[in-house]
Order: C-alpha cells, then structure tokens, then sequence
C-alpha cells in the first residue's frame, strides 16, 4: 500500500470517549458558546436553518442525540472541543496498537490520512492531543463529510484523486461494513476491524504489515 485512509470513532479510537466524554461535552455548552461567539458561528447557524428551518440551537441539540453526521454540526462540536482539549478537560483516546501501528507505517514511507464524519479540525485536535502526544505529524490530510459521505463510494474515489493515488494502491480501515463496502466499490483495499474480535477482517492494527 501506498497510502494508508483510517476511519477514527471505533477505529483508532474508542467509540465510548467519542460517546461518552465528547459528545456530551458539546451539547452541555453548545448554547452557551453560541450566544458567547455569535460572528463565529453565524455562517454555522445559517447552514443550520437552510437544512432544518426553525431554532438552529434545538435542532442541534437533536442532531447530536441523533447522531447525525450533519456538517454543520461537526463543525460546530469542533470549535467547542477546541475549548475543551484546551482547558485540559480531556486527552484524545487513541488505541496503543493504532499509536504504534501509525508510527510504524510512517517510518516505513506510507502516507497515512484520516476519512471521519468529525471536521478535519475535530480530527487534528483530537491526534493532536492524544494521550499519546502530538500524532499529526504522522498525517499527510484529513478528510469529513465536505468530501462526501462515509457510506458513498464517490467518497473514496475523490479521496484517491485528491492524495494522488489509484484507489488499489490505498488502504481503508474502518469498523463499519458500510464504509468498507463503499471503499471497495471504488477500488480500495478495506479491512474491517472489529475490536471485540467477533467479526470483522482484523481485531486491531497490529496485523496489519507497512
């Protein structure tokens, strides 16, 4: 493999600290660091209303008990994560077989890029202030949902073309089928991890060679 796409929430890291430390992080301050940042968030709340008219901030408060991988959202969580990783209120979980994993690829020349539902500025904070250190020198781009959907194989194709390889010569880890079904579709090599070792191609990433 020339280059190496991983997903991050169940992946890399812990779908409990995405769930459980992140998320209700965000929604506990989402209104408040609206009201306190309101040229900040502006073009955020507008894209809001455009896809949900109504209260921008009660939409997102359901968007984030939905889940839903709304870009507006992602962007927004992101700035309040800032503010979190910041104050020192948490560390990004990163699992020890993907810190090593990651390292071990990049010293053998493997360019490695994340593809998250996060924002690109959700994913750096979260690497960059893992407990393991600072990861994002490992990384060569990042991609979200302004790419494309996760489950879509066009996602993938512009992904290869905009890191400028054939999409066989790349790499996707995720543990979901979905997502792994759409990487294949458009070329990719897709290993499924399952962490709990029940199913799924690997259980982590120490099976994978550079």
């Amino acid at each position: 493999m020339k280059a190496i796409l991983t997903d991050i929430e169940g992946t890399t890291s812990s779908i409990s600290f995405v769930a459980d430390v992140l998320f209700p992080y965000a929604r506990a301050r989402l209104a408040d660091y609206i009201a306190a940042h309101p040229a900040e968030v502006a073009p955020i709340l507008a894209d809001v209303v455009a896809i949900a008219p109504g209260d921008p901030v009660a939409t997102l408060l359901g968007w984030i008990d939905e889940d839903r991988k709304a870009t507006p959202l992602k962007a927004l969580q992101g700035m309040i994560w800032a503010d979190g990783y910041a104050a020192g209120a948490f560390t990004g979980h990163v699992y020890p077989d993907a810190v090593a994993g990651l390292r071990r690829w990049h010293a053998a020349g493997v360019a490695l890029y994340v593809f998250s539902s996060g924002s690109v500025a959700a994913q750096r904070l979260l690497f960059g202030h893992s407990e393991a250190g600072d990861l994002t020198p490992l990384f060569s781009g990042y991609f979200d949902t302004t790419t494309g959907p996760k489950r879509e194989a066009a996602s993938y194709a512009k992904i290869a073309a905009a890191i400028g390889e054939a999409p066989a010569d790349v790499l996707f880890l995720s543990d979901t089928p979905e997502e792994v079904a759409a990487a294949r579709a458009a070329g990719m090599d897709a290993r499924l991890i399952d962490r709990a070792g029940a199913d799924g191609d690997i259980s982590d990433f120490s099976g994978i060679a550079a």
